[in-house]
């Protein structure tokens, strides 16, 4: 059989391709080839149609070996050869140095805009604040530092984490909008080199935040530890060291962050704290919202004041001593006291804790004109129930959750866990031993698919005081948002039963990405638990009010005073006209704050969902038994 011939074309790019391989003299000769071919030819032209050339052909060739020397900048010189050869050679060493010149600026350009983009180069800023690693919640906490340096002229916040400048400055443009004031910095390293943790100025930043890394594979809270002590070499020359505000998952870890963090730093369990406010919205459904209120620089923050006139005065006095402001409890000596018995002395080197819009609104004035003894409810409070609960789903704070569950659990209470098989091992449910005989809650475990239909249709859904579904944690590979696909589904489900029974279920629902919560099919101002969202708010709200730190921390423990909705009908007769200076002088006889309340006529209504933070005590509404009073107080 006959060869196939090559054709002609596919031979000439062939040789040609191969002495381009050559290297950059023959990709030099080709391009004087190209030149030559296209210049010669058209000098030429141009002399034989010029009518002032004399028409003797080596006067014409005389003239033609000018216009190509002036077209490539090789001399053009005419006369000896001599004389041609050193004007060609001068041209040459001329377009070799203008070349290198113009390729080395080229070069220190290219250099420094990849420099740039690759973020390697020094924040020169002051006060600033510099968020390091990269997380879930990078984006809340940079999104609240935004809000709270809107009345700021001057204000920036620097991100340092081990990803792509460009892919972070896109996510943070994505997600916290204008940043107006505040100006957006993205630099690019690893957080436990000292050396790339000096390209964020820490020693002249007013903050630095540590995140734990979203990597499922990673040690992240390992990462955190390693990022402080490398932060604390970077600043280990300097005389001053900003405060450092740091999040870690595992409680195991908690001690070596704050050893690393400093005798100023704060470091958060996100684990723990995500598990009581699961916890508390379960017990106290609408508590999320309340919270995220509390949280955000948007509506009305915690704020320190010194007592002046209330000196020497006992704390009850205090909480109808400020119109526009709400009093929680006290700081002394550094320690918190939320919600002291009203008796308390306070001292004039206390501080009073209060909600209000910002430190300028805490102005006195006496309130007590306002309240309506007729209008105040003398009925004792109903007294706590047994609690059935009903939790789907496990992940690593699910032992969490439990525990928290048995604090407080009235006599008689339960919680059916419905796990799938090889999700969790029963050792970590269901308590052994004599812990049996003295667990205050009686655990039932079922086994099952919960997003199957046939699983939850087996469980009388409807008999729980509350649901709570917790998705599971994520693996290697897989989406940030992956543990959400699972929760989503088990919750369109629960709704499918909703609608079936007629009635809504009080679930408590854990989401890993905000943005599902606008598809989580779940009724209006149901409590939605972005675990990430609510640790980036508080880890915000440390980083500018560093000195509630402790007040934080009481708020949040498993002991102690905390946040609590009660039913309205215990502290002013349903059915009355009243201002809500009313409702602080009942809670105050109760032993607790008041702090605000959540209408049952708005419970469905964005974005507040009913809930009205530190409302003036002047302000007068109708009462009804649905409504709730939001209050400081004791479980």
């Amino acid at each position: 059989m006959a060869q196939r011939r090559t054709p002609l074309g596919d031979r000439a790019r062939y040789w040609f391709d191969s002495t381009l391989a050559r290297g950059a003299a023959a990709l030099v000769g080709w391009l004087a080839l190209l030149c030559l071919a296209v210049v010669v030819p058209s000098s030429a032209v141009m002399a034989w149609t010029d009518p002032d050339v004399p028409a003797s052909l080596p006067e014409r060739l005389s003239q033609v070996w000018r216009l190509t020397g002036e077209a490539l900048r090789l001399g053009g010189a005419t006369g000896t050869p001599l004389r041609v050869v050193v004007s060609v050679l001068l041209a040459l060493v001329t377009l070799l140095y203008v070349s290198t010149l113009v390729g080395l600026i080229t070069t220190a350009l290219t250099d420094r805009l990849t420099a740039l983009r690759r973020g390697r180069s020094t924040v020169l800023e002051t006060g600033h604040a510099v968020v390091l690693g990269w997380s879930e919640q990078v984006l809340t906490v940079v999104g609240e530092l935004v809000v709270a340096n809107a009345r700021r002229r001057r204000a920036a916040v620097a991100v340092l984490a081990d990803r792509d400048k460009t892919l972070m400055e896109e996510a943070l443009r994505g997600k916290v909008g204008p940043p107006g004031r505040t100006r957006l910095i993205c630099r690019s390293g690893p957080t436990t080199d000292p050396a790339v943790l000096l390209l964020g100025s820490p020693s002249t930043a007013g903050v630095v935040l540590v995140l734990p890394q979203d990597d499922p594979d990673a040690d992240a809270d390992a990462e955190v530890v390693k990022t402080l002590l490398a932060l604390r070499a970077a600043l280990a020359d300097q005389a001053r060291r900003p405060p450092v505000v740091a999040a870690v998952r595992d409680d195991r870890y908690r001690l070596a962050a704050g050893l690393a963090a400093g005798p100023d730093g704060v470091v958060l369990e996100c684990d723990a704290v995500t598990a009581r406010l699961v916890v508390q919205a379960a017990r106290r459904p609408g508590l999320s919202l309340v919270h995220r209120e509390l949280l955000d620089f948007a509506g009305d923050e915690f704020h320190l004041v010194p007592p002046s006139a209330l000196a020497d005065r006992p704390f009850g006095d205090a909480l109808l001593s400020f119109p526009a402001s709400s009093v929680v409890g006290l700081v002394r000596a550094g320690v918190p006291l939320l919600n002291p018995p009203p008796l308390t002395p306070i001292d004039r080197h206390d501080r009073l804790v209060v909600i209000s819009r910002d430190a300028d609104s805490v102005r006195p004035g006496d309130c007590a004109d306002l309240v309506e003894e007729s209008a105040v409810a003398s009925g004792p409070a109903a007294p706590p129930q047994a609690e059935r609960i009903l939790l789907l789903g496990w992940n690593r704070r699910a032992p969490l959750v439990l525990d928290q569950l048995r604090r407080g659990a009235r006599p008689g209470s339960a919680v059916d866990v419905v796990v799938d098989h090889g999700e969790a091992d029963s050792t970590e449910i269901l308590p052994a031993g004599a812990a049996v005989r003295d667990d205050p809650l009686r655990l039932t475990l079922h086994h099952g698919d919960i997003t199957m239909p046939d699983t939850l249709a087996s469980l009388d859904v409807h008999a729980y005081d509350s649901v709570i579904v917790l998705g599971r944690d994520r693996v290697a590979g897989q989406p940030p948002d992956a543990p959400d696909h699972r929760t989503l589904i088990t919750l369109l489900l629960l709704r499918r039963l909703e609608e079936a029974a007629g009635r809504e279920l009080p679930v408590v629902t854990e989401l890993v990405d905000d943005r599902n919560r606008a598809l989580a099919p779940v009724g209006p101002g149901a409590d939605v638990i972005i675990s990430g969202k609510l640790i980036g708010l508080l880890m915000a709200q440390i980083s500018q009010y560093r000195h509630l730190a402790p007040v934080f921390e009481e708020l949040f423990s498993a002991e102690g005073a905390g946040v609590q909705l009660r039913p309205a009908s215990d502290y002013v007769l349903p059915g009355r006209d009243t201002a809500f200076a009313t409702v602080v002088a009942s809670a105050r006889r109760r032993d607790e704050c008041a702090i605000g309340y959540r209408s049952h006529h708005d419970v469905r209504t964005p974005p507040d969902f009913g809930v009205r933070i530190n409302p003036p005590k002047s302000e007068r509404r109708r009462w009804t038994s649905e409504d709730q009073v939001i209050v400081i107080g004791s479980e």
